[in-house]
């Protein structure tokens, strides 16, 4: 399967992650144990996030979980491909995984009171789409194919929105009656580049699904 990545940051870091933990990963582990860990760590993130409504100090746990998520998922690929354990199965169980994760931790903050529903409410859908996405480029194009706003930027946000949520800001400001305070416009700029990145794959996947299918009927 043809892997594109528009990412610089995310290029940088995956040769990173492979040169000084891929290589020395044991060779009894599977890439599902790698994204099986991942999974707990944005779960343990996500446990945290709720608990920071009591305490933003536990958004610590929530970077941490990020971080934990994002180093298994760069790893877990690694392993597939240069041990050639590569399956439909794994894909599928990475995919899932990563869209419960950032769909959960949206909520997460919200209920925490770090973000507010209404920017969780519109983000929630955009990572889910991307994923979606990214599924049918492999299905039908064999591609598996990164936005150019890839995993490390999307963490990196959440970070950032942590490390915002543990200052405890209280500035905040209107826009059409709804209340707005930093960590929400951080989410909501992320959130404005995802969506033009996921309308922006979807339109081409439709054009090239659009040319294969004339190609067939010629």
């Amino acid at each position: 399967m043809k892997k594109i990545i528009p990412s610089k940051l995310e290029t940088g870091v995956q040769k990173f992650l492979y040169r000084t933990v891929g290589e020395r990963i044991p060779a009894h582990v599977t890439p599902n144990q790698i994204t099986l860990v991942g999974a707990l760590g944005g779960l343990t993130g996500i446990l945290f996030a709720v608990l920071s409504m009591k305490n933003r100090w536990f958004l610590v746990g929530t970077i941490c979980g990020l971080f934990c998520h994002l180093v298994c998922d760069d790893l877990d690929g690694y392993v597939a491909r240069t041990r050639n354990m590569s399956s439909k199965a794994g894909g599928y169980f990475d995919l899932l995984t990563d869209i419960l994760h950032i769909t959960y931790l949206i909520i997460a903050l919200a209920f925490a009171g770090v973000i507010h529903f209404h920017t969780a409410i519109l983000m929630v859908p955009v990572y889910a789409l991307l994923m979606f996405t990214a599924m049918n480029y492999i299905l039908h194009l064999n591609e598996f194919l990164f936005p150019r706003l890839g995993p490390i930027e999307t963490h990196l946000f959440f970070a950032l929105i942590c490390v915002i949520g543990i200052a405890d800001c209280s500035w905040t400001g209107r826009f059409c009656g709804l209340v707005f305070n930093p960590e929400d416009i951080i989410m909501l700029v992320g959130g404005t580049l995802m969506y033009y990145e996921m309308i922006r794959l979807q339109v081409q996947l439709f054009r090239r699904l659009r040319k294969c299918d004339e190609n067939k009927t010629k």
